[in-house]
């Protein structure tokens, strides 16, 4: 029979295996976004809305299902939209802030990207960090913040930096 630190061992040995897989497979189909939505109860009318999301096929629902289980948060998310596909495409996310910046970011600090993908990462957490102390709160915050968005991704202009009501009150 072996011993329980032979059985412990083995686990510490596969936790790096299975994290460094996540990374890698993030790096190929995952995202990091952040969006400013309108939203009229809100107190300038935009909310600000950061997610991590994994997309797959219905047939790969199995490796969205190992990061919900690795992270212990998160939802997955069918999209009966085919557009191009044979079959239904599911959306790993997590959107609560608070599961973004204590699992989501730890383990992306501690597992790196390798991809362009990780410039999307760092501002994602600057963005995260803004939040968190509260910038999203002012018009000022929300126009940097909007900025920051612009420059990951697809690199699309922001329609809170385009909103009329923005580019009267809000200086660039």
């Amino acid at each position: 029979m072996p011993s329980k630190k032979v059985s412990s061992a083995d686990n510490q040995q596969e936790r790096p295996e299975i994290a460094w897989w996540i990374s890698g497979f993030v790096d190929g189909e995952g995202c990091f976004s952040v969006s400013i939505n309108r939203n009229s109860t809100t107190r300038f009318g935009w909310q600000v809305f950061p997610e991590f999301v994994v997309t797959q096929g219905e047939k790969s629902r199995s490796s969205l299902e190992v990061l919900k289980k690795h992270f212990g948060c998160g939802s997955i998310y069918i999209n009966r939209r085919h557009d191009n596909h044979s079959e239904a495409l599911l959306r790993y996310c997590v959107r609560n802030r608070t599961e973004l910046a204590e699992r989501i970011i730890p383990f992306f600090n501690a597992y790196p990207l390798k991809t362009a993908k990780k410039d999307d990462f760092v501002i994602f957490i600057k963005i995260i960090d803004k939040m968190n102390q509260g910038k999203h709160l002012t018009k000022e915050g929300l126009a940097n913040i909007a900025r920051l968005i612009q420059t990951m991704n697809r690199k699309v202009p922001s329609r809170f930096l385009e909103s009329s009501e923005t580019k009267r009150r809000i200086p660039t």
